[in-house]
């Protein structure tokens, strides 16, 4: 049986961004399915106790700005820190994730450059973006976004947001491996050496 990872994210996290390509990387070196999991921050974080970044403590998001200029030299990604439209509402992106989620591998192209839209300034809540990079990621722009906007798919979005609480999930990005959570993506290492290692996933 091909082993599964349940991938919480949404296109608008850092994180997620930073992480995007190693983990689908890892994963296929591994022969592991990735279930795509986009998922609404605006609702796992007051539900989680998390806080968005605006109303963070100054000295935490000073800090995050060392955080985001490391690792985007360890993994030489663009990164803008301060990009022009951040943040922005990433529903309907998230949204056109969440339509593709069934074609994992143009779901995973397409977060990924839409992702990095993100942080080099392009407006991910603008319909016209999200389209190029459907279309870039090898998906037709106008049924994706049809889908999209449909209620299945927004249904499914906040079924997303229930499914991840009841994992425990309160940040983007969470790899969920049998039960056990890798929150952030600088928990990558962790997750490869339980996938290589094949064991039972640990239980809080």
């Amino acid at each position: 049986m091909t082993a599964t990872v349940d991938y919480y994210f949404s296109i608008i996290s850092t994180w997620a961004y930073l992480g995007h390509d190693a983990f689908v990387a890892m994963a296929r070196r591994h022969g592991v399915a990735i279930r795509y999991r986009p998922v609404a921050l605006s609702t796992v974080f007051p539900e989680s106790g998390g806080l968005p970044l605006a109303k963070r403590h100054p000295l935490r998001q000073s800090y995050r700005n060392f955080e985001m200029q490391r690792w985007r030299a360890r993994r030489g990604l663009p990164l803008e820190l301060k990009p022009a439209f951040f943040p922005l509402d990433p529903t309907l992106a998230d949204c056109a994730a969440l339509a593709l989620a069934d074609r994992p591998d143009i779901c995973g192209r397409f977060a990924s450059t839409a992702m990095r839209g993100v942080w080099t300034n392009q407006n991910l809540a603008d319909e016209a973006t999200i389209r190029a990079h459907v279309a870039a990621a090898g998906a037709d722009p106008a049924a994706t976004l049809a889908a999209a906007k449909s209620q299945a798919v927004k249904d499914a979005y906040a079924a997303n947001a229930r499914d991840a609480l009841a994992a425990g999930v309160f940040g983007s990005p969470t790899y969920v491996r049998d039960g056990e959570l890798f929150w952030g993506q600088d928990r990558l290492d962790f997750l490869e050496e339980a996938i290589a290692s094949g064991r039972p996933g640990y239980r809080a």
